[in-house]
């Protein structure tokens, strides 16, 4: 499969800005980008969630304290303890185009 980075998607926004006769630099755009990811991530530190309508929407929920087991001593508890971690959760539009990509991701696997 493919991966993305930022510099690419950067790129890519800057061809279609271009071909709607919008001209901006890939400097400009990476900073967007870059800011967007920037201001995502602060909402998040502070507890809040992000919703990006047709996208989806990330939160921070709460994983609860367990007990795990030491991979190098299997008979070892380990507690580990409560965190907060990030969940996304893709909107309507993101989940029927993505579940329509199924079939490209089993010929990629093959």
């Amino acid at each position: 499969m493919a991966t993305i980075t930022k510099r690419e998607l950067a790129i890519r926004l800057t061809e279609k800005l271009a071909g709607k006769g919008i001209e901006i630099t890939q400097q400009t755009i990476s900073e967007i980008v870059q800011l967007l990811i920037d201001e995502i991530t602060e909402t998040l530190a502070v507890g809040d969630s992000v919703v990006m309508r047709k996208f989806g929407a990330f939160e921070v929920r709460e994983l609860k304290a367990k007990l795990g087991r030491n991979p190098k001593n299997p008979t070892a508890t380990v507690k580990i303890p409560a965190r907060a971690a990030v969940k996304f959760k893709p909107g309507k539009e993101l989940k029927e185009k993505v579940a329509a990509t199924l079939k490209i991701v089993r010929e990629r696997k093959s």
